[in-house]
Formats: C-alpha cells, sequence, structure tokens
C-alpha cells in the first residue's frame, strides 16, 4: 500500500450504480436528478438512502414535501442522464428537454420514470444532514419492475457504463 491523497483513493470506489432521484415541486414541476450516492438503508421496512448535496433544487424539494421516486436507468437512456446531470433544476425545466416519459405514482406526488430497470416510491422517514449534503432515507411504498435489462454503472468522470443483468 501506497499512502496517496483522499480524493485519489477515494476514486477506488468506481464503477458505482447510477439512479435517477424524481421529486416534484409544489408548482408541479418535475425535477431528475442522477446520483451515484444511494444504498439500501433498512430491512424492516425496506428503504433507501440517497445523498444530496444541500445545493441542488431537488434537495430543496425533498425537504419540503417527503418524498421522491428512485429510479434505476438502463443504458439508452444514458444521455438524457447525462443531460439532468449536467442542468440545474433551479433554473431548467429538465423534462421538456429530454426524452424521459413519466408514469403516474400511486403513492406519492412525483412520478416515475417509463423504461426504468426498477423504480421505487419513497416516503421519507429520516435524514441526516452532513457538511454539504444530506442523507434521506426514503420508506419504499410500491415498487414496479420492467422487463429492461442494461443497468447503468457511472465509472467516474461523466462516463457511463452498462453491464448486463442476469436473470
Amino acid at each position: 500500500m501506497k499512502r496517496v491523497g483522499i480524493e485519489t483513493a477515494v476514486t477506488k470506489r468506481f464503477p458505482e450504480g447510477v439512479a435517477l432521484v424524481v421529486c416534484k415541486d409544489e408548482k408541479g414541476m418535475v425535477d431528475v436528478t442522477p446520483i451515484g450516492w444511494f444504498m439500501l438503508a433498512a430491512g424492516k421496512p425496506i428503504s433507501w438512502a440517497i445523498c444530496l448535496a444541500k445545493k441542488h433544487y431537488s434537495h430543496k424539494i425533498i425537504s419540503e414535501t417527503g418524498e421522491f421516486s428512485l429510479c434505476l436507468p438502463t443504458i439508452e437512456q444514458k444521455e438524457d442522464i447525462l443531460y439532468c446531470g449536467s442542468v440545474s433544476g433551479w433554473d431548467t425545466d429538465k423534462l421538456k428537454n429530454c426524452n424521459f416519459k413519466t408514469i403516474p405514482s400511486e403513492k406519492i406526488n412525483p412520478p416515475i420514470l417509463k423504461n426504468c430497470i426498477a423504480c421505487f416510491e419513497c416516503k421519507v422517514v429520516g435524514q441526516l444532514p452532513t457538511s454539504d449534503h444530506t442523507i434521506f432515507v426514503g420508506e419504499i411504498l410500491v415498487a414496479y419492475i420492467s422487463d429492461e435489462k442494461n443497468k447503468v454503472y457511472n465509472w467516474g468522470e461523466r462516463s457511463l457504463f452498462k453491464f448486463e443483468i442476469k436473470g
């Protein structure tokens, strides 16, 4: 082992999964934010933990509404993932400029995204503020799957790659 800077060592986490956080503000605008920082956080009830920068519009919306959907995208959605990660929801209606299609959720206001591998409707049940991010824990209320199989992984520096899911 050799000693390196923290930033260098942290890059060894790649590849990381990619998820899309979908939220909806009180005016009805839907925001889609790609993230790599998500994980299962509890088993009963099953919950997702997502980590969002406090400066992001999605952070404000989820803080106010207490709900979000988490969608696992496919490699065919790569350009839309990259687009949504490169513009701010503070001043851009992301859905107007990309090909994501929404489907109404059953139990929360934010929709789910069509053609994803899986989508989850989540209600925030806890949050942990960190220095510049907040970890939101969302209990899964409803889950969906599709026949899509090409899961997306981030290899760092806006590089997306697919892995075939078996089964």
